[in-house]
């Protein structure tokens, strides 16, 4: 399959002759005393953790790595730095408490180590006579565009991602991707004005069973039924059974990684095994910032403890894999698990749980920059990295 790549959008790529990006300021209630972040004159320490699931809370439609950036933007702009030095000691300080509160950090990740990318390679830059104070400044509205930049990059992906259904296809999908969600909703709408479109298609739902990954999957299959799209659900112990009908498959990930295999809410890989013994495509829908730099060999390398197999015997003892494993750990996850001591301190749930695609399983991969094979997607970290 050839790639159809326009140009990859530069994200903090500020425009001078924009309008102004609009006031960052603190949400309420953002400032705590636990962070041992220094506070400004008269003020509490910034709790980037609050801000984070605050900005969660008050816009469903934010992905984590958007979050966590917008988080990292508002501390940036509340909290006093006087040198390049202090402002990158403190985002990596923030970042590090961000991924220590959430049991599965790797699409924040994504967007957290992206953000600090972009900072150091902006403060780096000569900066003439400018203050610093206008350098921040700067900084924080480009910040904010590429915010609002991630935020469109739903609606382009659906505008590229819709024109691979066709009229009497069978879509198979999984758990509560809203960028799936959009794309499915946007070729429901092709060809009519009234929100009820021309192409004819059908979508067979996974539903796990786990109440908050069923609840992200109702609203994107009630979003379906009511634009007349016929939708059917079954379970992950189904997928074979009805492989043989299904004309394509889409599904989100958590994380696009460095080989162009993804991490995705476990059973993905099995659905993905069962695409490709079947012929059936199988493509990933992500937006370019959930790209992280990650190079798992195999399941038990994702840089986070998730103990899916957890062997007892009737007394309640046993083990489990990731023990077994811990001694031989692949030092190419360091970066994640690792990294300014930012290794998750929360245990994971099983809708948190995760697993790895690997990238010979997947067709495409539809982004905002176009659709890449997998092995393209080494390139585009080096454009965003270096």
């Amino acid at each position: 399959m050839a790639n159809s790549r326009p140009s990859t959008p530069g994200y903090f790529n500020y425009n001078e002759g924009s309008t102004t990006p609009p006031v960052i300021g603190r949400p309420p209630n953002a400032r705590m005393t636990t962070t041992g972040i220094p506070p400004p004159p008269g003020g509490e320490p910034f709790d980037v953790v609050a801000t984070y699931y605050k900005l969660l809370a008050e816009d469903p439609e934010l992905t984590m790595p958007v979050a966590a950036i917008e988080a990292l933007i508002i501390a940036l702009a509340d909290t006093p730095a006087t040198t390049v030095s202090e402002t990158l000691d403190l985002v990596q300080t923030l970042t590090a408490q961000l991924k220590r509160s959430i049991p599965n950090p790797i699409s924040l990740s994504a967007g957290t180590d992206l953000f600090q990318q972009y900072l150091i390679s902006s403060l780096q830059r000569p900066t003439g006579n400018g203050s610093f104070d206008e350098i921040r400044t700067h900084l924080v509205q480009n910040g904010r565009l590429f915010v609002e930049r991630a935020k469109a990059a739903r609606e382009t992906i659906a505008g590229f991602g819709k024109h691979f259904i066709r009229d009497g296809s069978t879509v198979l999908t999984n758990g509560g991707s809203r960028v799936v969600g959009s794309l499915l909703k946007s070729a429901a709408e092709s060809g009519n004005a009234s929100g009820r479109g021309s192409i004819r298609f059908k979508v067979i739902y996974v539903v796990s069973g786990v109440e908050k990954m069923d609840k992200e999957a109702q609203d994107n299959i009630a979003a379906l039924r009511e634009r007349d799209v016929p939708v059917a659900v079954i379970a992950p112990t189904s997928v074979a059974y009805v492989m043989d009908g299904v004309t394509q498959c889409f599904v989100g990930a958590e994380g696009v990684v460095e080989n162009g295999g993804i991490i995705s809410r476990m059973g993905t890989y099995q659905m993905a095994v069962l695409a490709k013994a079947m012929g059936k495509p199988f493509y990933v829908v992500s937006e370019s910032h959930k790209f992280v730099r990650l190079y798992p060999i195999g399941q038990q390398d994702l840089g986070i403890e998730q103990n899916v197999v957890e062997f007892r015997t009737s007394r309640g003892e046993g083990g489990d894999m990731h023990e077994d494993h811990e001694a031989n750990r692949d030092e190419g996850v360091a970066d994640m698990d690792d990294s300014f001591g930012a290794k998750s301190m929360v245990p994971a749930q099983a809708e948190d749980a995760v697993d790895y695609t690997p990238p010979e399983y997947i067709s495409g991969i539809i982004t905002e920059s176009g659709v890449l094979l997998p092995s393209a997607v080494s390139e585009e970290l080096i454009k965003i990295w270096f």
